[in-house]
């Protein structure tokens, strides 16, 4: 049985604590492989800072050198907001099963998540754990030792909390054009 956790979201931009989340997703013995999927648009969200395309760009660059990562395009492709079931589905005609990442500060507006019901059938939840947030017994969950957001950074510029196969390139995009 081939079982897959994805990691979708915004990477707006992506960080080092979006790494620290796959490694730990790596570690998990009932993953296999993790997918990384950014967003074209984020369904909670009225819009990207950065194109969906340089996003795309900076996580190939980011994710190349790990085994068992694949960065995806499917919700990029689809050129506009895409539920979390429809990409879930999308991997269930690829994989047996599928483990969804979800940051602990979502776990309090989950049930209003796009056919929650439904996706709850579909998935087995993994939380990455924040600010001492509890989780419930039912979801797996990885400890994250990282303190950073994408919204931070974009107010905050750190070099120190960009992963460094892109951290340049990423500095300067969100320099130039005063993304907050």
């Amino acid at each position: 049985m081939e079982t897959v956790a994805l990691f979708g979201g915004s990477f707006d931009p992506p960080h080092i604590g979006h790494e620290a989340i796959v490694k730990a997703l790596l570690d998990c013995k009932e993953i296999q492989k993790v997918v990384v999927m950014p967003t074209f648009l984020n369904p909670f969200k009225s819009k990207s800072y950065a194109p969906a395309e340089l996003r795309l760009k900076w996580l190939k660059k980011i994710f190349e050198p790990y085994k068992n990562v694949a960065v995806d395009t499917f919700e990029i492709q689809q050129t506009k907001k895409v539920p979390t079931i429809e990409s879930v589905k999308y991997l269930l005609q690829k994989y047996d099963k599928v483990y969804l990442v979800i940051g602990a500060d979502n776990l309090g507006s989950l049930h209003s998540w796009y056919k929650y019901d439904e996706l709850a059938q579909l998935v087995t939840f993994v939380v990455a754990k924040r600010n001492n947030i509890e989780i419930p017994n039912n979801f797996l969950d990885v400890n994250i030792d990282v303190s950073v957001s994408s919204t931070q950074l974009r107010q905050n510029l750190d070099l120190s909390k960009l992963p460094k196969q892109c951290a340049q390139e990423i500095m300067k995009f969100y320099k130039e054009t005063n993304a907050k």
